[in-house]
């Protein structure tokens, strides 16, 4: 969800590729915005409709606002969003908004989080941060400094790659890769953050099946992701991992 309501790239703006078992987005956070949501949310709240299970938010940046307005951004999200959810996500990574990646910068990252941890004192809900998989192992380690000196809750690693080495040229577009191809990158940088801190992490890359579900347990993940399986596997795949795990 974004501050202001937008539509989103033209379509089409998501490409299948089987063989690959990959999806390739270039959605541009298409949604109606965060007072539309809000009063979705309340809606749904005060029917009989509301999840027994945790429900998190995701939040982003507007396409329209400025990269140094965009702490400004998310604080309006999150003011009108907090109540609704168990946990927030801060996504910083999505390739699909121009320069939203750079609030990946320590800079842009602390002054982001110090902002929403003013206004989460009294709320106290559980901030995550969602990093890209293409970062370097410096740009890694500058993350995780700033996610542990603000107190982060988690992070979700990861979200989509820009790598498309994996994807034969004829079949390529400009987006963010998902499915198979990002499930060793995305394990590769789960055990990264494992190996140099003790924020809990969330896997979300390249899960196909109980095999690579287990991978990212493994890799130390407490928690998992699923989006691109979704559409090979359908919903019955939640039943096949955590019947085989």
């Amino acid at each position: 969800m974004t501050a202001k309501a937008q539509p989103g790239s033209p379509k089409p703006r998501i490409f299948r590729l089987p063989a690959q078992q990959a999806l390739i987005n270039r959605l541009g956070f298409n949604n109606d915005g965060a007072d539309a949501i809000a009063d979705r949310l309340r809606r749904l709240r005060n029917s009989e409709g509301w999840p027994a299970v945790p429900v998190g938010i995701n939040i982003g940046k507007s396409r329209a606002t400025p990269l140094e307005q965009a702490t400004d951004d998310y604080r309006y999200s999150f003011r009108l969003l907090r109540e609704f959810a168990d946990y927030i996500v801060l996504n910083v990574s999505s390739p699909n908004t121009p320069g939203l990646r750079e609030l990946q910068e320590p800079a842009a990252l602390s002054q982001l989080l110090r902002a929403i941890a003013d206004k989460n004192q009294i709320t106290r809900k559980p901030i995550l941060v969602k990093i890209a998989p293409d970062l370097s192992p410096n740009g890694l380690d500058e993350i995780i400094a700033t996610c542990e000196e603000n107190k982060i809750a988690g992070i979700i690693a990861t979200n989509t790659t820009l790598d498309h080495s994996s994807i034969p040229p004829p079949l390529d577009q400009e987006g963010g890769l998902s499915g198979a191809p990002l499930r060793e990158k995305s394990s590769a940088l789960v055990r990264a953050i494992i190996a140099r801190s003790t924020i809990p992490v969330i896997a979300s890359g390249g899960i196909f099946d109980a095999e690579s579900a287990r991978e990212k347990i493994e890799a130390g993940a407490e928690l998992l992701q699923i989006y691109t399986a979704f559409i090979y596997r359908g919903p019955g795949l939640l039943r096949e991992i955590t019947a085989e795990l």
